[in-house]
This record gives C-alpha cells, structure tokens and sequence, in this order.
C-alpha cells in the first residue's frame, strides 16, 4: 500500500511533468559531467533546454498571433542564448525558473484561493429527510422540497435553506457571513443552507430546493470568481513590453562594447519578466480569498481593481440604508392611558393581521415583554385598518379616518421617515403608535469610512418621497440626494454620474437593472433578492452594509500588493542587469538569483491576504461601530 507521501509525490510529477524533467536532465547531466565522455553533459543539458525552448517558442508565436504579447519571451531568448555561448548549466537553471514559475503560482493561487475552495469543498452532497414515523432516510440534496424536515447532525452542513424547528440550535455561519462566532437560533429562526450545525443534532424545516438556496447561489458566484482574470493583469501583461524592450537593448550595448556574446546572454538570464507576471495573478487571487473570508463573493477579479479606484458611492435607501422593516418609533396615548395599554390593545387586535405594520406592533409588544390577549370577532378592512373585541372592549386599528378623530385630542402628526397607526376603544380615539423604517446603526460610520477611504461623492437613489429622504440622508451625511425614481430612472442617474468608477449598492428587485448598469453593483445579499444577486458585481452575503467599505479597502490593498510585488521584481531584475552588463554577474550565478526574485516576488503578493496598517487602524473604528450597534440592538429589545 502507497504511503500518503508516495501519493503526494506521484501527484506532483503528474502535475508539473517540465519541473520533474528539468531536475532529471540535471541529475543524468551532473552523472555525465563526474563519469561520461567529455562534452555529453553539455550537449545533454542543451538538447533538453532547446526542446523546451522549441515547446514554449511555439506557444509564444500562438500568443502572437492572438495579439497578446508572450510573456516568457525574455525567458526563451535567455535559454537560447546561453546554450549558443555554452552556458549550458546557466540555461537549465533558467528551465527550472520557467518550469518552477508555474508550480509556485499555483502553489501560492492555490494558498491564495484557500476561502473559495472551502466553500466549494463544503457543497453538500446529501441530505437526511424524516420519513414517515420519524425514521430518517439518506437522499440527495436534489431531492429536497420545501416543507420537507431535514435532520442536520452535529459538524454537518445545513444543506437547503429553512426553518429551524428545534427549540434552540448554535450554529457555525463563518463561511457564509465572516462571523466567527458560533451564532444561536430559536424555533421558528431562518437557518442559511452552508452553516455548520454545533454540538447537537437540529432539525430543519426547508423552504427552498439546494438550488434556490443560499449556499448554491454563493457556489455559482464563487465559480465565476475563479473563472476570471483581472484588467490589471493584462496591464500587468503590457508593462512587460517595455521591459522587454530594455532588457535587449542593455544586452545588445553589453555585447557591443564588450565584444564578448556571453555579456548578452548573462543580462537576459535576469532579465526574465516571470516576477512582474506571476505577482498580478497571485495578488488578485490572494485579494478575492481575502473578500471572500470576510463575507464577500467578488464574482471577478476585475472587480477587485474598479473597487480600489471608487470615486462614487451611490446607495438604495430601504434596505440598504434603513433595515428594510418598519419598527416602532413611539407610542403616544391620549391623557389617562399608558403606553403600554395602548400597545397591548393595538397589539392584540393586529395579531391577527399579516399586514408589515401590524407585525411590527406585535413584534415591539413582545419585545417590551406585554402578554397580548385574545381577540374576537376579527375584521380587517384591507388598506384601511382591522377591528376586534379584546378584554371586553371594542377596539380598532387603522388609519385616522378609519378609527375617528377626536377634536379634544388631535392624533399626531408623523415626522419625515414616519407612519401613524391609530387606535380607538369602544368608539373613542385612544392614540397613536408612530412606526419608522429604522436608519442601520453602520450606516453613517460606513458613510464616514467610504470618505476615508477616498470616496469624493455619495449619492442616494430612491424611490421614496423627498421629505423620507432628505431625512434619512441627513442622519447619515449623503451628498446628493435623488428621490421619487423608477428603476429606469436609477439607470439614467447613474449612467450621468460624472466621478467614476461608480459604486452602487442595493438589494431589491428594482435595484436589479441599476446595479447591472453601474461600474461596480453591490448587492445586500443576505435579505437581498436573486434579481439583485445576480445583476450585481460584488455580494455581501453578510446583511451589514459596512462590508462596503471592507470592498474597497480589500481592492485598494489588493492593487498595491500587486503593484509593490511587480516594482520589487522589476527593480531587482534592473539591478542584476546592469551588474551582468559590467561582466560581474557569471551567468549560473545569475539563474539562481533570479529563481530567489521570483520568490520574493511571490511571497509579496501574498501579503495581500492579510489587511494593511490603514486597515487595521479602520478595523478598530469598526469594533467601536461595532459596538454600538450592538448597545442600539439591545435598546429595541429593551426599551
């Protein structure tokens, strides 16, 4: 039986066939050198180094033709050129170099795309439904339907959205939303396809097949997030041109005032532009893991450097700078009643409502801890308001005209943002429950952060009315403010945005086309619709819109790694030219340091996987934000 280490091995010369033939022409030519006939090793070396030569010239001219530039250009010239001046050892160092380049990308791509795998090697496969009599059989993840009940065993992944029917459950949601604590759920709670069950077995109830579910919607984005290339890679691509160009001409003046060829050859063997091009990719890859732990799928890895160059930020206001829900603002009863009467009253008549408001009254009665009572004769008015008798007295909810005025104590009326649901008892108004769509508690640190990040523009698109929005942008400090739009109107905005890149954020339906249409669309995915998922560039599968700001830094920091891994590669390749130029820099000796600035090269773009000082400096104003929005959760809670 093979060893896991002999697997490994057989696995590795599979996967990188040059790197293994490369090592082996210099072990039989190192055997030839100590023992052979005079000369065999060198024409062993130079005959594997020119059929490598002859394998990547002719991918070089088939780049060519497509219009790219071969980037191993410089690579397959310096090869050539040492094996003409009999440099042969020179030459097979440079095959590693070439050969090697390609397993150290993938090896760092592949500790790069650490986040994204783990959540394609999470994917459920099956998953086990309650028959009848409770006994439990073993399906495919396929086969779910909604309404189906779903054991999840403790460590095993959630595998279709639901409902959890356990009392209580904690769960793992750190590959879904980047929160590294265990969070806890009660009965009746949503649970996320792809959150880990903790220490005991929970049972689901599914409200979505595996392929409308969450999980697979962030699995399909993750396939394209791999599938992608960065414009700044091709940029990258383009500034080996240039330096190409100067990499022959110090060559050929080398050899001209030299006389000696050997001088040409020993500049192009560390002239190779294999730094410049690895350390693009491996920046990038390392960027969108980064995204990714954070709870965002960055579908490309173009959208990674449109992210760090974000003049404008344009947002929704319902759900994206509000939390979407109304909750309840205050509750004014006339003189002689109590609040929480009042509230109770309301409550227990809207109980039986499905209407969103009468749901938030009853979600802020049980908040505040008031037992509702049962009501009777139940009669809801549709857009008008809803009647029952509750502990004896006849009670109605509703607008004004519904319930009726009295001129003794005229309702309130509600502030910008706000909604009034009145009550009468027994005929008689009895006062007003002001309902709000609540601000996000992040929202005006994230408008402060984008600012710090280099934002020069904030703008709000709604639909709402001026007054709601004016309101709401003031408490949160937007620029410019665009109300009452339809979605087309949204389009139109954006396209006349004159600070690009523009950034939008949204996450309903009718913010689908704006986000398709902006330079970068972010979606609320966590409450956001499918429409808006898919239309958008960027998902925050978390609902936090401070993961705005966490997009841009991640860019920003993505596009300076790369662009520091690239000035080092090509700075150090600079330095050994002009020392090779002065006959100082033996051609061997130069092979292998260039195999240490490939290296260099590599590592540094790997620090793109972890956030820089401006970051970690934000990270703490974070925390603080963090914090507070915490302390304002706790409050609604407990008034």
């Amino acid at each position: 039986m093979r060893t896991r280490d002999e697997r490994g091995r057989r696995l590795a010369v599979r996967r990188y066939p040059w790197v293994t033939a490369t090592v082996a022409t210099g072990g039989v030519g190192g055997l030839l050198e100590a023992f052979g006939p005079a000369g065999s090793a060198q024409i062993a070396v130079s005959a594997f180094a020119l059929v490598l030569v002859v394998v990547r010239g002719r991918r070089m001219v088939m780049d060519l033709r497509a219009g790219t530039y071969g980037v191993d250009m410089l690579a397959v010239l310096s090869v050539a050129a040492t094996v003409l001046v009999g440099e042969y050892w020179a030459a097979l160092v440079v095959c590693l170099m070439l050969s090697g380049g390609e397993a150290l990308e993938t090896s760092a791509n592949g500790r790069a795309r650490r986040e994204l795998t783990a959540l394609l090697a999470r994917e459920p496969r099956v998953a086990q439904r309650a028959g009848p009599e409770g006994t439990l059989e073993e399906v495919p993840v396929d086969r779910i339907r909604p309404e189906d009940e779903v054991w999840v065993r403790p460590g095993e992944v959630v595998p279709v959205d639901g409902l959890l029917l356990t009392a209580a459950a904690t769960f793992d949601e750190s590959s879904l939303t980047g929160e590294s604590l265990p969070v806890e759920h009660h009965r009746g709670d949503p649970v996320l396809s792809g959150s880990v069950a903790g220490s005991d077995a929970v049972r689901v109830r599914a409200t979505a097949t595996a392929a409308t579910s969450q999980y697979q919607a962030i699995i399909e984005l993750v396939k394209q997030a791999q599938a992608s290339k960065a414009p700044f890679v091709r940029l990258a691509d383009r500034v080996a041109v240039p330096f190409t160009v100067v990499a022959l001409l110090l060559a050929a003046a080398a050899w001209a005032l030299s006389g000696d060829a050997t001088r040409f050859a020993e500049v192009l063997v560390v002239a190779t532009p294999c730094p410049l091009i690895i350390a693009a990719p491996v920046a990038f890859m390392s960027g969108m893991s980064r995204a990714a732990s954070n709870g965002i799928i960055v579908k490309s890895a173009g959208t990674l450097e449109l992210l760090s160059r974000v003049r404008t930020v344009a947002l929704d206001k319902t759900g994206t700078l509000t939390r979407g829900a109304p909750v309840v603002a205050e509750v004014l009863p006339v003189p002689g009643r109590s609040a929480e009467e009042l509230l109770a009253l309301a409550a227990s008549v809207e109980q039986y409502s499905v209407h969103a408001l009468a749901a938030a009254i009853v979600r802020a009665a049980h908040q505040r801890g008031i037992e509702l009572s049962p009501g009777h004769d139940v009669v809801e008015e549709t857009a008008r308001g809803a009647r029952a008798a509750v502990d004896g007295h006849a009670v109605a909810v509703g607008k004004l005209a519904y319930v009726g005025e009295d001129p003794r104590h005229p309702a309130p009326r509600p502030g910008a943002g706000q909604i009034g649901v009145h009550v009468a008892v027994d005929g008689s108004y009895a006062g007003t429950v002001l309902l709000a769509d609540e601000l996000r508690p992040e929202a005006r640190h994230t408008l402060v952060a984008l600012r710090g990040a280099g934002v020069r523009t904030t703008v709000m698109l709604t639909g709402d009315a001026e007054v709601t929005a004016r309101h709401v942008a003031d408490q949160v400090g937007i620029d410019d403010v665009r109300a009452g739009l339809l979605p087309q109107d949204k389009v139109d905005a954006v396209r006349r945005l004159p600070d690009r890149p523009v950034l939008m954020v949204g996450d309903g339906v009718n913010d689908a086309p704006v986000l398709a249409v902006a330079d970068i669309g972010m979606a609320m995915g966590a409450r956001g619709s499918t429409a808006a998922t898919e239309s958008a560039d960027a998902v925050a599968v978390h609902d936090d819109l401070a993961r705005t700001v966490t997009a841009v830094r991640i860019g920003q920091r993505t596009v300076r790694v790369a662009w520091q891994a690239i000035a080092l590669g090509i700075g150090l390749s600079s330095l050994l030219m002009v020392v090779a130029a002065t006959g100082r820099l033996p051609a061997l000796a130069g092979a292998w340091l260039q195999e240490g600035v490939d290296l260099a090269c590599i590592l540094w773009a790997l620090l793109a996987t972890r956030p820089g000082r401006d970051e970690t400096r934000s990270g703490a104003t974070g925390q603080a934000a963090a914090r507070s929005r915490a302390s304002s959760d706790s409050l609604m809670s407990n008034p």
